[in-house]
């Protein structure tokens, strides 16, 4: 089984940066480092794909909206992944979710939630005008 957990959201102004972490725990499998990311729900909208990471982090997809501004990453070795965000704007309010296929695939599979299996519970960002 696979567990994801976020955590790192919060009130922040506008211009200003936010790292997010999805911690992994693994209990009666093996993870294997699959390709994880990260999707956000505003309210009343629909949920979409902000960026998704290679299982060994060397390969990175960003949703349009987030080019620039927010970088992911993963630290295997602490079974964590990371969102790093930059020049927040109000309209990246959102709850953020981490995810994991939990098989084996490209980033491809993320960003089109293809098999998406595990989700975390999701860490709420405020980004004040």
């Amino acid at each position: 089984q696979v567990q994801l957990v976020e955590s790192g959201g919060g009130l922040v102004q506008a211009g200003g940066s936010l790292r997010l972490s999805c911690a992994v725990s693994v209990s009666g499998r093996t993870f294997n480092n699959y390709a994880m990311g990260w999707f956000r729900q505003a309210p009343g909208k629909e949920r979409e794909f902000v960026a998704a990471i290679g299982w060994s982090g060397s390969t990175a997809d960003y949703a349009d909206s987030v080019k620039g501004r927010f970088t992911i990453s993963r630290d295997n070795a602490k079974n964590t992944m990371y969102l790093q965000m930059n020049s927040l704007k109000p309209e990246d309010t959102a709850v953020y979710y981490c995810c994991t296929t939990g098989r084996y695939g490209g980033t491809s599979q993320i960003r089109y939630n293809n098999g998406v299996t595990y989700w975390g519970k999701g860490t709420l960002v405020t980004v004040a005008s």
